[in-house]
């Protein structure tokens, strides 16, 4: 069995899904097919959302009427027969007088989950029914009566494997399987979602749970490419990464993958692929334990990011001075990317300003506290690249012009990391491209 994921670009227009069912029967491998919502459909709810957060509950009912007109007219598009036309507008409008009974009730954050699940699962039923309508054998799964994750948002990977394989017992028979990603139940058995990397993070827990041959996701683009192709003119798709080199990747930057989805599938060594719905004769990348190659393989950009430094020629050597500044970022849950230090001063990256007030506030007994926002770091990934001869000497080479603020090098063997105003982001991308890829 393999696992197909379709994102919502893949899936946006009635001839793009056309494209997918064609593509998910092109050979007889026994698959499950996990979709994202339609494009634009997650970002609308969201508006839905917000508008009753602030009591515009005519807006929100605006919002739901256009998104229903679009709907009907996807309806109309996607599907031929009159009977099935007229089973896909009862099953969508259930959803829809679901969102209009919202919009007039009291809101809260459990409704709003609701609301953000509508586009998966109208998505699938969609799906569904022109798989039906095209004789396609097939069943739908629905992702609430196995994916799940625990008090802390975590998947509870054992519990869905075990759900997963006695639903999948049951239609023994059938070879085809279509189920939504993003969605999911909490710890109280409320519709919840499953937040970072969505649809990718089910297909992977999907992938594990079942132990499948291959993880694929399908995008709009072929494969994670050597630069960001949104801001570099010549990048290259890359044909094989680690789990690891992948991880570096998508924490630093790449949009195409984030970085805890590929974890399950990781932990079960099954293979990811990163393919273009597009076109799908592209080889994409593949993502396995092995590297394939040593080197610098790709570089990604994280931007928002604040440096802060802490300066204290008094204290800075004292025994346990930098377990007191960890304890600062640990007390108020905030991730460090980079971390520098000399004798009298220590330098760390964060990515969000949530309590940026509160954490400056604790380090100051510490020393003078200096923060600069508008930063962004440049991440140069590859197999072994801390022992590759030269990488260090064509880095700088190539970024004589570039003021480089912080380096990370060593702390592992597959990255290396610079913090440098954002400003200068594009024309970084753009010299590391023609001094590391000679493109």
């Amino acid at each position: 069995m393999k696992v197909m994921k379709f994102g919502g670009t893949s899936v946006g227009k009635p001839e793009r899904m056309h494209q997918v069912a064609q593509l998910i029967t092109k050979d007889g491998e026994a698959k499950i097919v996990v979709l994202s919502a339609l494009s634009g459909t997650t970002n609308t709810l969201v508006s839905i959302g917000d508008a009753l957060s602030k009591g515009d509950k005519a807006g929100a009912k605006q919002i739901v009427d256009q998104l229903e007109a679009h709907y009907k007219q996807f309806i109309l598009d996607l599907l031929k027969k009159e009977e099935t036309r007229a089973k896909a507008n009862a099953q969508i409008s259930e959803h829809f007088e679901f969102l209009n009974i919202i919009t007039k009730i009291s809101f809260n954050d459990a409704l709003n989950k609701d609301i953000l699940a509508q586009g998966e699962l109208m998505s699938t039923k969609l799906f569904s029914l022109y798989l039906e309508e095209q004789g396609i054998d097939h069943a739908l799964l629905p992702a609430l009566e196995f994916m799940s994750i625990d008090a802390n948002d975590e998947p509870q990977v054992a519990a869905i494997r075990k759900k997963l394989n006695a639903i999948l017992a049951a239609h023994s028979a059938k070879k085809l399987f279509i189920t939504q990603g993003y969605i999911c139940r909490n710890a109280r058995g409320e519709v919840d979602n499953l937040k970072r990397g969505g649809s990718d993070y089910t297909a992977s827990l999907v992938a594990a749970a079942t132990n499948s041959s291959v993880c694929e996701i399908w995008t709009d683009i072929d494969g994670m490419h050597n630069n960001d192709p949104r801001v570099v003119d010549k990048t290259v798709p890359i044909e094989q990464l680690s789990f690891e080199e992948a991880a570096e990747l998508a924490y630093f930057g790449a949009k195409i993958l984030h970085p805890t989805c590929i974890w399950p599938a990781q932990q079960e060594r099954v293979p990811v692929k990163l393919l273009n719905t597009m076109q799908p004769e592209a080889a994409g990348t593949t993502i396995t334990q092995e590297a394939g190659s040593v080197g610098v393989k790709a570089i990604a950009a994280k931007d928002g990011i604040i440096a802060i430094k802490i300066k204290s020629s008094r204290m800075l050597l004292a025994y346990g001075f930098l377990r007191k500044i960890f304890e600062v970022f640990e007390k108020y849950r905030t991730p460090i990317d980079m971390i520098t230090t000399s004798e009298v001063a220590v330098s760390v990256t964060i990515d969000s300003d949530v309590f940026l007030k509160e954490i400056v506030k604790e380090l100051e007994p510490f020393g003078t506290v200096e923060v600069d926002r508008d930063q962004s770091i440049v991440s140069i990934v590859g197999n072994e690249i801390a022992e590759t001869k030269d990488v260090l000497s064509r880095l700088f080479d190539s970024l004589k012009q570039v003021p480089v603020r912080m380096v990370s090098y060593g702390g592992s063997r597959h990255n290396i990391s610079l913090l440098i105003p954002s400003t200068f982001k594009q024309q970084t991308l753009q010299l590391l491209n023609s001094g590391l890829f000679g493109l």
